[in-house]
């Protein structure tokens, strides 16, 4: 079952993100990563922000998903699913989720080293845009150092490439 997260949620929540971002480890930038992945001031300031969290449930909370209305775009903010349980759908079900419950164009960043990240988001319709538009992108949606703008890449919705202006054909 997806429901919407909530106050009680938070430590499950903070667990997972902590377990599933180990897969980070020793791939992404050393000076970007630490441990833990995230602390849960930097997830309270997250949720503070707008990251509304939905969750995966069996008998326990196994993977969440967070998205966030920023100006004129909706972002995927901090996709993981437990380690043990990683392979068996639960984020492609979340994102679904996300999807059918989007109105606005749908923009998620990721470490660029994170292949497997990519591979997920690329493999339901999502695509990388070019280098100088992910630099735009990160520094007006995101607020994140410039090194994690260096290393990281954005990939966009249809619906977000639909709304691009296209330059006139001479």
């Amino acid at each position: 079952m997806i429901r919407r997260c909530n106050d009680r949620d938070f430590n499950e929540i903070h667990a997972i993100i902590n377990d599933a971002a180990r897969a980070y480890e020793g791939i992404i930038p050393k000076d970007r990563w630490k441990d833990p992945y995230m602390s849960k001031d930097e997830l309270r300031r997250e949720i503070r922000d707008g990251v509304v969290f939905w969750g995966y449930l069996e008998d326990e909370l196994l993977g969440v998903m967070g998205i966030q209305d920023v100006k004129d775009v909706s972002l995927i903010r901090h996709a993981y699913v437990l380690t043990r349980k990683r392979s068996q759908g639960i984020g492609g079900r979340l994102l679904v989720h996300l999807l059918s419950q989007a109105s606005r164009p749908l923009l998620v960043g990721t470490w660029a080293d994170a292949t497997w990240a990519i591979r997920f988001y690329e493999n339901r319709g999502f695509r990388q845009v070019n280098r100088e538009t992910k630099n735009r992108l990160l520094n007006e949606y995101w607020s994140i150092p410039k090194r994690q703008v260096e290393t990281s890449v954005v990939l966009a919705d249809q619906k977000w490439f639909e709304t691009q202006t296209r330059e006139p054909k001479s």
